[in-house]
């Protein structure tokens, strides 16, 4: 956390916007590819763009916030190149993730 000015004083506010366990958990059941999956391209790539749409909704909020700005552009091009990835290694997973998740 860090420190910043506010108009009623010092407050704490996270620097990052991230998802909470509760959704993640959700997120990883509905792309998994196995029952232990976690890690894999599409849940990746899942987890990144429910970070995206966050981060989206709280930059139309707040407009100036220019490290949460930076934030979003390094997960876009994670996501990026993830996709690019799982084109290369699997079309047809990466034709059903589309679809999925309307990219």
């Amino acid at each position: 956390m860090t420190v910043r000015w506010a108009r009623d004083g010092w407050t704490r506010q996270p620097v990052t916007k991230m998802l909470e366990k509760k959704a993640k958990d959700k997120i990883i059941e509905k792309f998994r590819i196995h029952e232990t999956d976690t890690g894999s391209p599409q849940v990746q790539v899942a987890i990144l763009t429910a970070e995206i749409k966050e981060l989206v909704e709280h930059l139309k909020e707040h407009k100036k916030d220019f490290s949460s700005r930076r934030g979003l552009l390094k997960k876009v091009g994670e996501r990026r190149r993830l996709l690019k990835y799982l084109e290369r290694e699997d079309k047809k997973g990466h034709a059903e993730l589309m679809e999925k998740l309307k990219l």
